[in-house]
């Protein structure tokens, strides 16, 4: 991964919509049919946390977080450019969000992907996550997989109950 940068910044940096622009013709092709039912859920419009991955200065992959419920946070909109799949760079989004949501306050991330994106699944499978029931407007469908990942958020040390030296 030479010269990998993440940049975090929000679904108006153009080197996003360019990037998901890409994933929405991926995904067209994938859901066949179904395409226009998913794509209701993917509005970019407002999404105030995204990492957007450089390499050699060029935008290959990107990925956001946005508040599912006041302590989960909903990873979307992950894609890595296929030419430059296969070396690390999703996980390295996914970890960068991850680490986001923490700071913002979440304790959890939720996140749905599809049967058809098996590499998907199995990059969110090798970070922790597990595979729960489907939630909201996926229940029901049968080619969506959900799945969450608990955070490791940093603990705060509650010392009114020590009794200070003397």
């Amino acid at each position: 991964m030479s010269d990998l940068t993440l940049i975090r910044t929000s679904s108006d940096n153009a080197d996003f919509r360019k990037l998901v622009s890409l994933l929405d013709r991926d995904l067209a092709v994938r859901d066949g049919d179904e395409h226009a039912f998913y794509a209701q859920f993917n509005k970019v419009d407002a999404i105030k946390e995204v990492i957007v991955a450089y390499q050699n200065n060029n935008p290959i992959g990107c990925g956001a977080i946005k508040p599912f419920s006041t302590s989960q946070a909903e990873v979307k909109r992950m894609f890595v450019h296929p030419d430059s799949r296969k070396q690390g760079i999703a996980a390295s989004v996914l970890n960068e969000l991850e680490t986001w949501a923490t700071e913002i306050g979440f304790s959890a991330c939720v996140l749905e992907t599809g049967k058809k994106q098996p590499e998907a699944i199995a990059l969110y499978q090798k970070a922790g996550y597990q595979i729960i029931s489907n939630y909201g407007q996926y229940i029901g469908v049968d080619n969506s997989v959900c799945m969450l990942k608990q955070l490791n958020t940093p603990t705060i040390l509650d010392t009114r109950h020590l009794i200070p030296n003397k």
